[in-house]
């Protein structure tokens, strides 16, 4: 197939990426990229310098590009999303796709009444290793799933206009989500403002699934150290996925414990069979997440397939932070989703 014309909306802290494995991609042309600030367009016009650069991103609307990707911050999403969509130009927005559930529900409806490819940036699902841990999960070999631990922490990156459930949980929320092929019934959540006021640093998530899998998220712009890892507790065996790894991404543990036979009168009489088995490394062919889902998006407009993570899937994803951020202000109060 001809190679597909892209343009890029937005190049700050994660454009850049977005342009790199854009611009290295067999099947597309990158075209365009707009900015509001000029100094990061002369970064990119002095790195590609094929690439039009403009403040003006509207212009990008009329050079008759196929797909547009959408890296502006948050609130600025659903602008801009529409007035793509209006004019016949499949979307890739960064997370999340919107910041209210009702205008990711208007892009979906919106794309499917034009025939175009709605996709989220939700980058964790392209990832090998969160791949392989769901290969695993469903295969058996863990047992019964109790439950699943997330910890996404760092020091910064504060941001004024979004609070760190909506900049960090996404990620977590969407490999949850993934992992279970299910959305959750309720969520609680509760966090503190602890360097700008009314602003949430550090939050933490319950929320639980229909299959009666419980699960912890637990985000921070305020920790000393950089923890991006998933821990899946199963009756059989344990995992924990750790993407600052470089090379063992996920360790296997044959670890347990089997409660008594059933009918034991006294519990101060039984005994608990603990496993204290080996840890498996799995052998996992790695490639760049970004890039695979660059990849799929392509791939998607030019077959008309629905993406992995699609409008829909990004929305399902909003709708659980408009509970979480209920609950949060809410002291913690749990919020039952409406699906």
């Amino acid at each position: 197939m001809d190679p597909v014309n892209v343009g890029i909306i937005g190049c700050g802290y994660w454009g850049p990426n977005l342009v790199r494995n854009f611009f290295d991609l067999p099947s597309v042309n990158l075209v365009a990229v707009s900015d509001l600030k000029q100094d990061r367009l002369t970064k990119i016009r002095s790195a590609y310098n094929s690439i039009y650069t403009t403040q003006n991103y509207e212009e990008l609307l009329k050079m008759n590009l196929q797909a547009l990707v959408i890296a502006t911050p948050p609130p600025t999403h659903h602008a801009i999303a529409t007035k793509c969509l209006d004019n016949g130009i499949n979307v890739l927005v960064e997370k999340p796709i919107t910041l209210k559930s009702e205008d990711a529900l208007d892009l979906c409806d919106l794309a499917k009444t034009n025939g175009l490819t709605l996709m989220v940036g939700h980058t964790f699902e392209y990832n090998p290793a969160v791949h392989a841990l769901r290969d695993l999960m469903e295969s058996g070999d863990m047992g019964e799933i109790h439950y699943i631990d997330t910890a996404r922490l760092n020091l910064g990156l504060f941001q004024r206009g979004l609070n760190v459930l909506w900049d960090l949980a996404p990620h977590d929320i969407s490999i949850l989500l993934y992992l279970l092929r299910q959305n959750p019934l309720s969520v609680s959540s509760h966090g503190m403002s602890c360097v700008m006021e009314k602003v949430h640093d550090v939050v933490y998530l319950n929320l639980t699934f229909p299959n009666g899998v419980l699960a912890h998220v637990h985000v921070s712009w305020l920790d000393p150290c950089k923890v991006r890892r998933v821990t899946v507790v199963g009756s059989k065996k344990m995992v924990v996925y750790n993407d600052i790894e470089m090379q063992e991404k996920l360790r296997i543990y044959d670890k347990g414990v089997d409660s008594p036979p059933r009918g034991t009168a006294q519990l101060e009489e039984t005994t608990f069979s603990y496993r204290y088995g080996d840890i498996t490394i799995p052998n996992i062919k790695m490639a760049e997440p970004l890039k695979q889902e660059c990849l799929h998006f392509i791939d998607c407009v030019q077959n008309k397939k629905k993406p992995i993570s699609s409008g829909e899937e990004g929305y399902h994803v909003v709708k659980i932070l408009e509970a979480a951020q209920r609950s949060l202000i809410d002291s913690g109060h749990k919020e039952v989703i409406e699906w």
